[in-house]
């Protein structure tokens, strides 16, 4: 008897609707699956066999083909073994056709027939509402991520034979609660959720907006940071525009002090962001069971001794890696220099694309890779070249050997790059507080909200991301500035490259002023904050 049964698997960071056909005919007891597989794909044949058998159900012996279409697509992961079970029970007559026919299944299945919690659920469900599905059922563990979408109702059963019991109709299941999510996001974010329960139905990316809103969420603050006040104010330039920043300064400065003070200055996620970040991280499996959305900002920091494949992306079936991981966030490289040339060299395509392509023989996918970078390192090997207080002990080849580490096209697609200086005595002791992040902060999503409103209708949000077309648009220098610009571009000897990230660097510190156009003030900050380490 032939079935027909539905389930999802990821392609990149998307859901793919997956079409399980299950025959039983008549000869030897086989249970093959074709339709390109992958180990833990096949593997699903002893978990379907002992979790029917534990659950009371029969497992036909006889010849069983599973076919997962399109045959084209690999399929990998364990979220297939409950749709595979489905297909058998309806084939085998235990279930009807019509019972399954609205309702995509995902689920890994344990030996006694309990659903498993897998890796990517909120794609899938979001791709499965798109395609008109009216309901979906998935592992209990995932229950977070189901309450995130709306307009199609999910389903959550502890078991298989649960399932079973609830599409015979003999025991039906709940809908899973939408509204739940206001109660767990109130036990992280200090909001009210009050005036969202009268709401049907519940809106749950207003829902993100809100949580987004608050500033609790991060434990550290600017005000804790002492003096530094060139260092803080390229840290808010990077914010406001998106740019991406390199810091170089002495041991024990506060380099990275200061870099994971970062995000705290950040905008909020938008909605759209905080789905697209949500899904990577269900996809990569760190969308942990107590974690409902991911509501801050990313910020990662590998350590120097990380693989290009890692950082970039990879394996057989392409995962994302850090730089997907960083998407609508910071990437930290702290020891810069200390990276392999590989790795560092393979970040070249996405900073200026803001996207990753990775080619494999089973697949060719396509990440998202928008994220500041946030790099830090020391003068020289030994830290003290320029130090004030201490004496360099490097030799001259040293110190040449290791800023030779960094390529000049790397380095080119920095568009702040400072210096982060020994602080003083007087300013360790100081007990004046500084600006805190929520201070800058509010200055950040200023100069945003115009970047958003001069980029309305393209697919750009912040300076950084502007092209040439954009740049002739709408960076409009005064004739000061414009003089001042062709006399650096020759002294300094400035490539292509270069002169657009400066214009840049100035459009988003006009922007943080207020101003309509580039002044000299702002051209001239911009060229100082790029070519200060050069000075």
């Amino acid at each position: 008897m032939y079935a027909k049964v539905y389930g999802e698997t990821t392609c990149g960071i998307n859901g793919e609707q997956i079409i399980v056909e299950v025959d039983i005919s008549n000869g030897l007891p086989s249970f093959d699956i074709v339709g390109l597989p992958d180990t833990s794909v096949k593997e699903s044949r002893e978990r379907v066999r002992a979790a029917l058998k534990n659950s009371g159900l029969i497992f036909p012996m006889t010849r069983i083909t599973v076919n997962l279409a399109p045959a084209d697509l690999k399929k990998d992961g364990s979220g297939l073994d409950l749709p595979i079970a489905v297909g058998i029970l309806v084939s085998s007559g235990v279930l009807q056709q019509e019972q399954v026919d609205d309702t995509i299944f995902v689920g890994e299945l344990a030996l006694d027939g309990t659903i498993r919690q897998i890796a990517g659920v909120l794609p899938m469900i979001l791709h499965a509402r798109d395609i008109g599905r009216k309901n979906i059922v998935i592992p209990a563990g995932n229950c977070a991520e189901g309450r995130l979408v709306d307009g199609i109702d999910v389903l959550i059963p502890a078991s298989l034979l649960e399932l079973v019991e609830h599409l015979r109709g003999e025991k039906v299941l709940d809908v899973l609660d939408k509204e739940a999510i206001c109660a767990a996001a109130t036990s992280v974010y200090d909001v009210d959720f009050a005036e969202v329960r009268g709401q049907q139905p519940v809106s749950m990316m207003w829902i993100l907006r809100k949580c987004a809103g608050s500033n609790s969420v991060y434990d550290v603050d600017f005000a804790e940071v002492r003096g530094q006040q060139v260092v803080k104010r390229a840290l808010e330039i990077a914010a406001a525009g998106g740019h991406n920043i390199l810091m170089v300064g002495s041991p024990g400065s506060g380099k990275t002090m200061l870099a994971r003070r970062l995000p705290t200055i950040l905008p909020p996620l938008t909605e759209a962001e905080a789905l697209e970040v949500t899904k990577i991280y269900s996809i990569a499996g760190l969308l942990q069971r107590q974690e409902r959305v991911m509501l801050e900002r990313p910020f990662r920091s590998p350590h120097h001794t990380i693989s290009s494949s890692a950082l970039i992306g990879g394996g057989s079936v392409p995962r994302p890696g850090e730089v997907t991981l960083s998407h609508h966030g910071v990437l930290f490289l702290d020891e810069f220099p200390e990276f392999s040339r590989t790795a560092l060299e393979v970040l070249r395509q996405p900073l200026e694309d803001g996207y990753v392509t990775i080619s494999r023989v089973q697949a060719s996918l396509t990440f998202p890779a928008n994220f500041i970078m946030c790099t830090a390192q020391n003068p020289c090997p030994c830290g003290y070249l320029g130090d004030k207080k201490r004496e360099c002990s490097c030799k001259q080849f040293e110190i040449e050997r290791y800023h030779r580490k960094l390529s000049g096209p790397l380095l080119d697609r920095i568009d702040l790059q400072v210096y982060v200086p020994r602080l003083e005595y007087a300013d360790l002791q100081s007990r004046e507080a500084g600006e805190s992040s929520a201070v800058i902060r509010e200055r950040v999503i200023k100069a945003r909200q115009l970047q958003l409103l001069r980029l309305q209708g393209t697919n750009l949000y912040c300076n950084a991301q502007m092209g040439r077309r954009e740049l002739n648009k709408h960076c409009q220098m005064e004739a000061a500035a414009e003089k001042l610009l062709a006399k650096f571009f020759t002294a300094l000897g400035l490539s292509a490259r270069s002169h657009d990230r400066i214009i840049k660097v100035a459009r988003t510190i006009a922007d943080l002023d207020g101003s309509d156009i580039i002044t000299a003030a702002h051209l001239a900050e911009a060229v100082q904050l790029r070519t200060s380490l050069n000075s």
